[in-house]
């Protein structure tokens, strides 16, 4: 099924206005919108996130299953956690997603993988210390949703300057949910 609206969100400490998102907002030919996180609660980030899906869909006037959430590091993460929680979603589109934190491998953030399933797209610098490609593809099995990894040469967490990359990513990936 064709995607049908974008809602993006933010990372810790970033709002709205973040440079990947806006560029994302400005490229995608889907309705989207960005929204801000101001708390690190999951419940309640959770509950955010189920409440503008809701108001997006009626705005653009798409089934839930047609929406694909997403956002940069934690924004990110928590779109994967609500969507493994029920949250409808076509798609999952996650940027530096924090795989663990850095220097912390241990501390992986993975536990939901299991409950993905919807495609899902991750782009990270492939310097991230939130996570490197040998670490994620060490995980990303545990997903039963097709995964595609676009890895960012030289990028690290913030792909700042790099958000072209980031961008024809996203919308050749969104290009193959039909």
């Amino acid at each position: 099924m064709k995607p049908g609206a974008l809602l993006l969100t933010p990372g810790a400490g970033a709002d709205r206005n973040h440079q990947t998102l806006v560029a994302l907002d400005e490229a995608i030919a889907l309705p989207t919108h960005r929204i801000d996180i101001k708390s690190r609660s999951q419940n309640k980030v959770v509950a955010l996130l189920e409440d503008a899906a809701a108001e997006l869909c009626a705005e653009a006037k798409v089934r839930p299953s047609r929406l694909v959430l997403g956002g940069r590091s934690f924004g990110g993460r928590m779109c994967s956690i609500a969507v493994a929680e029920g949250l409808a979603a076509r798609g999952l589109v996650l940027l530096s997603y924090p795989l663990h934190p850095p220097g912390k491998p241990e501390k992986l953030r993975t536990a939901h993988f299991a409950q993905l399933n919807v495609p899902v797209l991750f782009v990270s610098g492939d310097r991230d210390p939130f996570g490197t490609p040998d670490e994620f593809a060490e995980h990303v099995g545990d997903i039963p949703g097709p995964v595609t990894q676009i890895w960012i040469e030289g990028g690290r967490h913030d792909v700042k300057g790099r958000e072209d990359e980031v961008v024809a990513a996203v919308q050749t990936w969104l290009a193959t949910l039909k």
